[in-house]
């Protein structure tokens, strides 16, 4: 059964390769935006070590990627089944040079979702890969494979940040993106920047009714032969000095129509540019002589957008936009990449969309937009941006693909995944993560002492309190109560959550009972200093019973403020 265009603008929670396969239509997105994830932070000779042994567990730990060799290989072999076999050929190749290590499994994770990402994108749509100079020359290769050569378009550098004191080497400050088309008529909107105020007061000095301008040279160096292009006109020979007359065609064919431009003379074309004003005649020297016209060259548009991008800053510690997600790129940057290469109303698809910056930059374009990321904490910030930014509601504004909605998802997303069940658990109650990172990745192990998350809440005179939450997908007992209850005391703590999956049992709702009450400084109110709330409570609605909070997994973006990207139909 052939699947249908998505009609709505859509965030995927998971896996991107199996939601590529089995949500979205070929040829059905306009544009594709994709930063995947690699830690190019390792050491260069690691990502080639072969991954077998003792050592290759060490280096996993230490690895915060999820591609390995072990997890890549089967997607190889699928990959090799089903590709065309130029595909085939070249991840042989590859696997041939590079072998079995974290470089070739993240090629090779790569690939699949390449050739997914190729089949989704529309004749005239547009991919940009967004990537370090670590892998960037083999996803260059991998895309001339899957794309094809002829629909590369440019290599893009990104200075990324001003400067890297990196010892023994040159500084490393830019990242790549690999631009690539599904066919030669493809969507273009030429964009262009603003000049620098020093290039204006030097090269357009003069000004007239028309506007700022520079003079340029009205000749061409040589001398024709055939033709009027190097005969005098108006007493001034270009031959004299080996040269011909040089015509600005666009300009003479927004006056006079390029059927008309086709049919004139040389000497025509440059009446019409002295009766319209394009022309300067310097003044008479000394003894009467008459100087070479030159050309009024009109300041118009900028300056097209060019490949080496200098002008866009990183997000930086005081940046209004920054969420403090790790990998967060500037909205500007997405904006120039979605204005280029898409229209109002087009589709624009990020499969590793992290916080969200290309959806954000999509919404305020006016395009559709689809996300998809395999960490929940992902989704949930995107959530509080769109909410936060553009008053955009999920389920009313936007639907949410993939998040547990039910017990039965809840618990099979426990077994699929538990530390990703534990963000999601986490998130539902608004409990910040303890000891994890942005992007999903858990601490290292026994880093959070048997706390999951926190909750902090303010209390009379400026003073903070915090709630400990332990997330918990499986059994549980009594004993996990007095353990959360002696973690209160180690961390000083004023309340404790247990969140579980499986309903509590009698022992455990009497132990939280017998620990008594705690009571608030802001309203004098007292709460359970122990709280067991179950998933299935939390489905229904239910929240910790704490004074007013102020945590969350990272601040608030700035409300986006003027006319925002309408809601279109994506048919």
């Amino acid at each position: 059964m052939s699947l249908q265009p998505i009609t709505r603008n859509t965030l995927f929670y998971g896996d991107n390769l199996p939601i590529l396969r089995e949500h979205l239509a070929a040829e059905s997105v306009d544009l594709i935006y994709l930063d995947p994830p690699f830690n190019s932070n390792r050491s260069y000779n690691v990502l080639f070590k072969n991954e077998k042994g003792k050592e290759s567990e060490a280096q996993a730990t230490a690895f915060e990627d999820t591609w390995h060799w072990d997890k890549a290989a089967q997607t190889f072999d699928e990959v090799k089944r089903n590709a065309p076999a130029d595909v085939e050929q070249m991840l042989n190749a590859l696997h041939s040079f590079i072998g079995e290590n974290q470089m070739m499994a993240y090629l090779v994770m790569m690939s699949a979702r390449l050739l997914e990402l190729h089949r989704v994108l529309k004749p005239t749509g547009s991919l940009y890969l967004h990537c370090d100079p670590t892998a960037s020359h083999y996803l260059k290769i991998i895309l001339d494979t899957i794309v094809g050569v002829e629909n590369y378009r440019n290599e893009i550098t990104w200075k990324r940040t001003s400067a890297h004191n990196t010892p023994n080497r040159w500084g490393g400050v830019h990242d790549v993106l690999l631009f690539y088309t599904k066919s030669n008529q493809y969507t273009w909107n030429q964009s262009y920047l603003q000049y620098e105020q020093q290039y204006l007061d030097t090269k357009y000095r003069y000004s007239d009714e028309r506007g700022r301008y520079r003079l340029t040279d009205l000749t061409g160096a040589g001398v024709t032969r055939d033709g009027s292009s190097s005969q005098p006109w108006r007493g001034v020979n270009p031959a004299s000095l080996g040269r011909h007359w040089g015509m600005p065609r666009e300009v003479l064919v927004s006056i006079v129509g390029a059927t008309r431009f086709d049919s004139m003379t040389t000497q025509e074309k440059l009446d019409v540019l002295d009766q319209n004003g394009y022309i300067y005649w310097p003044p008479k020297g000394r003894k009467g002589g008459i100087g070479f016209p030159q050309l009024k060259r009109y300041l118009s548009g900028g300056v097209p957008i060019q490949d080496v991008i200098t002008d866009i800053a990183p997000i930086n510690s005081m940046a209004a936009e920054r969420l403090g997600y790790p990998t967060q790129k500037p909205v500007a940057l997405l904006k120039r990449i979605i204005a280029a290469s898409s229209n109002a109303g087009d589709v624009v698809l990020d499969p590793f969309c992290g916080c969200g910056t290309a959806i954000a930059a999509a919404h305020e374009l006016g395009r559709q937009w689809l996300g998809i990321d395999i960490t929940y904490l992902s989704i949930d910030i995107m959530k509080q941006r769109l909410a936060g930014n553009y008053q955009l509601v999920a389920g009313t504004d936007y639907d949410v693909v993939g998040e547990p909605e039910d017990l039965d998802s809840a618990r099979q997303l426990a077994r699929d995944n538990r530390y990703e069940f534990q963000w999601w658990a986490l998130l539902q109650i608004g409990a910040k993560a303890y000891g994890a990172q942005a992007g999903g990745k858990k601490g290292k192990k026994g880093a959070d002492k048997g706390v999951d998350g926190v909750i902090t809440f303010e209390e009379r005179g400026g003073k903070f309190q915090r709630a400990i939450v332990q997330v918990k997908s499986g059994g549980v007992n009594r004993d996990d109560i007095a353990t959360l209850h002696s973690d209160m005391q180690r961390e000083q703590a004023a309340v404790g959550i247990f969140l579980t999956l499986e309903p509590p049992t009698a022992p455990m709702k009497n132990e939280a009972d017998a620990a008594g009450e705690y009571q608030s400084t802001w309203n004098d109110k007292y709460y359970p200093q122990i709280q067991i709330i179950t998933i299935e409570d939390v489905l229904h609605g239910k929240q910790p019973d704490l004074p007013p909070t102020v945590s969350g997994p990272f601040k608030d973006a700035r409300k986006v403020k003027g006319k925002q990207g309408e809601q279109r139909s994506l048919l």
